[in-house]
């Protein structure tokens, strides 16, 4: 082990993109240590997986952000790209560190990653030392009454929402060092789509950033999360935070998000019920995480395992029309074009989706996590999963697999106003409300008066939803039998 003060740290940063709220930054500066602070681009992330197209477009952006941050400390973030364990290795050389910090990931193939790291530092005479920095709390730390892990999320969340406190901010540094060590340009490493760019849409919505990631919190409690219970399931209204992939990438912590929602509860500034339902999300994303670190191959496998036997469909047609947002039931196409010009979905939508590719057209949820992960500006390794698996009633605690979501009554139910269909599927918006979420049950005269020929302009169901449903429930019925 190095010396018991650092003089000299390295803060290796990596899903916790800021300098607030940053626990190893905190532990560099409470040694009263020099910081330099650095970004490893590596060739996988988590569980071996590439970065999709989506995550390296705000990955590019927030880097530049935090370039940013530190250049007007009066630092330089030192950028490299390689392998972590060789890149920290030269740098420990080059910038005469005494110490490596950094933050935590949960997946096995990372955690085996980081345990080999700390072991080549530590035999180097390194201090080498991982915190929580994108998390609540860890996943080991609550345990049931038998000692076990949650598996079930409701006691989980009666658990947190009773006992947990979030620690005191932390400010961040006033001065970095890493003036004078090379260190790549983030533009030379092509993070940006280029031919083609299609990331106009995403440059509209989004503004990846800590300061981003404050404006995206601030903006949500002054207006959404007093009605957050009652709007949160509406994509055709403005009722959610938009912070998941501000969380995802760590340009705020959650218990920043934590802090701010309940002081607004004590002040007695909000509805109470509206907070406690936004936190329970927050927690949704720590539940997640319990799951696949107690269940390391849940993210490509069945959590239940008798799923295993599900005698899933391969129809490349199929799934194409899906990902393009051309199945024909306008919720489900508006929420797939909306993914693919905005790197995001709505929650609510997510679950349609997900629901239509896994039991009405009966493809594999793999099918739908690969799709999300590449397109999915907030992918993450624990919640794609975990939201995959739900859906298709292979997960912890799952909606049950014969649960087959009504693609037009769910758009009728959250879409009320139309205004999310037209938003993403505008050939359709000049459809009155009544048919809008079923274009086919539309008479002749209404379609035309809509400029709308079904099957041309806009397609005709992938399959009609009784011919859908019936044929999830029957595979179901294969499966129980399978079990027998």
């Amino acid at each position: 082990m190095g010396q018991e003060n650092p003089t000299s740290v390295i803060v290796w940063f990596r899903n916790d993109l800021r300098l607030a709220d940053h626990a190893a930054l905190a532990a560099a500066v409470k040694a009263d240590a020099k910081i330099f602070p650095v970004y490893i681009l590596e060739d996988t992330v988590a569980g071996g997986r590439k970065l999709g197209g989506a995550s390296k477009w705000w990955l590019d952006k927030s880097l530049k952000s935090l370039r940013s941050a530190i250049s007007q400390r009066g630092g330089k973030l030192i950028c490299r790209k390689g392998d972590a364990e060789k890149v920290l290795h030269d740098l420990v050389s080059e910038t005469g560190a005494d110490a490596v910090f950094w933050g935590r990931r949960y997946t096995q193939p990372e955690m085996d990653r980081d345990a080999d790291i700390k072991k080549a530092l530590q035999d180097e005479g390194i201090e080498a030392e991982s915190f929580n920095t994108c998390l609540l709390t860890e996943p080991w730390s609550y345990q049931t009454t038998s000692g076990g892990y949650y598996k079930v999320f409701t006691p989980y969340w009666r658990a947190v929402r009773s006992s947990f406190e979030a620690p005191d901010p932390v400010q961040a540094p006033e001065t970095f060092a890493g003036i004078g060590i090379n260190g790549d340009e983030i533009e030379s490493w092509e993070l940006h789509p280029s031919k083609p760019d299609w990331s106009k849409g995403f440059d509209d919505m989004w503004t990846p950033g800590e300061e981003g990631a404050q404006e995206r919190l601030q903006s949500f409690l002054d207006g959404p999360v007093r009605e957050y219970e009652e709007m949160r399931n509406r994509p055709d209204q403005d009722g959610t935070s938009g912070l998941s992939p501000h969380l995802h990438h760590g340009e705020i912590s959650p218990a920043t998000v934590w802090r701010a929602v309940m002081g607004r509860i004590n002040r007695g500034l909000q509805e109470e019920e509206s907070a406690w339902s936004f936190l329970s999300e927050i927690v949704w994303r720590e539940f997640s995480y319990v799951l696949i670190y107690h269940n390391p191959k849940m993210g490509r496998e069945n959590y239940d395992s008798k799923f295993n036997k599900m005698e899933w469909r391969s129809n490349k047609k199929d799934l194409e029309l899906w990902q393009k947002g051309k199945t024909g039931y306008p919720i489900v196409d508006a929420g797939m074009r909306q993914l693919w010009a905005t790197g995001w979905m709505h929650n609510r939508v997510r679950m349609i989706v997900a629901s239509l590719l896994t039991k009405h057209l009966l493809l594999n949820w793999t099918e739908g996590e690969d799709w999300f992960w590449d397109t999915l500006v907030d992918a993450d390794p624990a919640s794609n999963a975990a939201g995959w698996q739900w859906t298709a009633g292979s997960g912890a605690d799952a909606s049950p697999y014969f649960r087959v979501f009504n693609p037009i009554t769910q758009g009728q139910k959250f879409d009320q106003t139309g205004a999310y269909v037209r938003r993403w599927c505008p050939e359709l918006k000049k459809l009155p409300n009544k048919h809008l979420h079923a274009p086919w049950e539309a008479g002749r005269h209404v379609l035309e008066k809509a400029g709308i020929e079904l099957g041309k302009t806009y397609p005709r169901p992938i399959i009609e939803h009784r011919q859908g449903r019936q044929r999830a429930l029957d595979a179901w019925e294969t499966l129980k039998g399978k079990q027998d």
